[in-house]
């Protein structure tokens, strides 16, 4: 089984680190001519027929995340993202997790909700019929996915609720449908407008809307790690990140921005492997209010020994088949690259993502402060704006760190004097 825990992989250059990954995930010829050779991915002209007035594509930058053991399996975890060091803090604390055997995590079948907005009916009536008829709805639903229904997934539960609105009673009508390793939502929609007119047809009413709902409580997934006290800093840094996580589980401003961390890791492997991240956010965020007060995603305690728990849990939908990952070349190879054999898999590992971030953001938090290590890599950037060549850059860079002064202004003045 290959070892995740490279060695010094940040300061191989960019040709070792390809061959590193390549021998790693097994990667092709072509798939690492991919990584090496494409600017993003995408031809224009694929870009065209992915999104509606195309004008070109846009790049951002792919890295991995090493050292991360989840469930007795070592990652290699591709991430996209534009921010300075959070790869880094991804990497750091996974290796902090591994010593105590890295990350347990456990995922839901991948249950996919599905909405039917009915109008202008006495609601219990509607829902009495509603119930009749269950054994025929499925069976409508379920008649438009061959594929799902030989597979023994697919639609498996009918169920209603009642809400009130400023325009009076609805009815909602709700599919729990089972999509397997795909995200669902395509077939979710597909089996709501489907039944929505046999559902018209019993109740009486006017089906409004039939769609899916991102609000994933049907596919939660849930990750542990125990980060060793020594290694951590102490048993005093342990306490100190404790009431770090208190302050963001009770106080929203602290709140969002210590949930944005966890979703920084989230996302960064969301948009590797070409999921949808705006439903991946709007779910976590959700569920960050589930008990009427927006809080922390993440829980932290210590354990009878002093180490530092850290659980997180989330509604996470996810997918390894339809969708992006089939269609954008780099998405691919990063799939390759991660190798999940299954959605619950690849939810088990962007959660981990998301808590080994976490716990690195509030770590730096709780000690020297999130700015010193955040400052460097953003130093980078700005003498790279300035216009520095990669010689150039380091130069700059130590500059700007001794005398305090991390400026673009500063960064042209710099270079000038060079």
């Amino acid at each position: 089984m290959p070892d995740s825990s490279i060695s010094k992989f940040f300061e191989k250059s960019r040709k070792e680190r390809l061959n590193t990954i390549a021998t790693f995930a097994n990667l092709s010829k072509d798939e690492l001519d991919i990584l090496e050779n494409t600017d993003g991915g995408i031809s224009f002209d694929k870009a065209d027929k992915m999104i509606e007035n195309a004008i070109g594509t846009f790049s951002l930058p792919l890295g991995v995340a090493t050292n991360f053991k989840i469930n007795g399996k070592d990652y290699v975890v591709p991430m996209v993202i534009e921010e300075p060091s959070v790869i880094a803090a991804a990497s750091k604390g996974a290796k902090i997790a591994r010593i105590k055997g890295g990350f347990e995590v456990t995922a839901d079948e991948s249950y996919s909700i599905g909405q039917i907005q009915i109008l202008n009916v006495d609601a219990n009536l509607a829902i009495k019929k509603i119930q009749d008829f269950t054994s025929k709805i499925l069976e409508l639903a379920n008649s438009k996915s061959n594929t799902l229904s030989k597979m023994n997934r697919g639609a498996k539960e009918i169920s209603c609720k009642i809400i009130d609105t400023p325009s009076g009673n609805m009815l909602i009508v709700e599919l729990l449908i089972d999509v397997g390793d795909a995200m669902g939502a395509n077939i979710t929609n597909t089996m709501c407008e489907a039944v929505s007119p046999f559902i018209e047809q019993i109740t009486g009413g006017r089906a409004l809307l039939r769609i899916l709902s991102n609000y994933s409580t049907r596919r939660m997934v849930k990750a542990k790690a125990i980060f060793e006290k020594e290694s951590v800093g102490g048993e005093d840094v342990v306490d100190n990140i404790i009431l770090a996580f208190e302050f963001a589980d009770n106080d929203v401003y602290r709140a969002v921005t210590h949930n944005k961390g966890i979703m920084n890791g989230i996302i960064s492997v969301a948009n590797a492997v070409g999921q949808d991240s705006r439903a991946i956010e709007a779910a976590a965020n959700a569920y960050a209010a589930i008990s009427g007060k927006y809080r922390s995603l993440s829980k932290w305690s210590k354990d009878g020994d002093g180490n530092l728990v850290g659980i997180l849990e989330i509604p996470l939908s996810v997918g390894i088949v339809g969708g992006i990952v089939n269609v954008h070349p780099v998405a691919k190879v990063c799939a390759k690259i991660l190798n999940v054999e299954s959605a619950q898999e690849l939810a088990c590992v962007m959660t981990a993502t998301g808590l080994a971030q976490n716990y690195s953001a509030i770590r730096a938090l709780s000690t020297e402060g999130i700015q010193k290590g955040h400052m460097r890599l953003h130093a980078r950037n700005l003498a790279a704006a300035a216009g520095a060549t990669p010689a150039q850059i380091d130069q700059i860079v130590e500059q700007m760190i001794q005398t305090k002064s991390i400026s673009l202004d500063n960064a042209k003045k710099l270079l000038q004097q060079i």
